[in-house]
C-alpha cells in the first residue's frame, strides 16, 4: 500500500494516478468529502477524465445522508482492498 498525501491542490491525484497506471492498480482515496455524491464544489473531486484513467473508491460512494465515520472508512478500505486482491 502507497500512501499519498498533503494539502489541497497540491497535485497527488496526478501522481496517484500516474502511479496507479505504472503499478497498474486502483486508487482509494481516503478524502473526508469526495466519498458524498452530492458535493461537488469545495472538495477538489478527480475529473471524470482523471476518474476514468484508473479505477478509483471512496469517491461518490456515499450520500450526504449515509453515516461515514473513521471506522466506516476503515471497512470500506480493507473489505475494497480484499475484493481487488481475490480478482488479481
Amino acid at each position: 500500500m502507497i500512501i499519498i498525501c498533503g494539502p489541497t491542490a497540491v497535485g497527488k491525484t496526478a501522481v496517484a494516478i500516474a502511479l496507479a497506471q505504472k503499478l497498474k492498480c486502483s486508487i482509494i482515496s481516503a478524502d473526508s468529502r469526495q466519498c458524498y455524491k452530492e458535493l461537488n464544489i469545495g472538495v477538489a473531486r478527480p475529473s471524470e477524465e482523471e476518474l476514468k484513467q484508473v479505477p478509483h473508491y471512496f469517491i461518490a460512494s456515499h450520500h450526504i445522508q449515509d453515516e461515514v465515520s473513521a471506522a466506516g472508512f476503515e471497512q470500506y478500505a480493507l473489505d475494497s482492498t480484499t475484493n481487488l486482491h481475490q480478482k488479481r
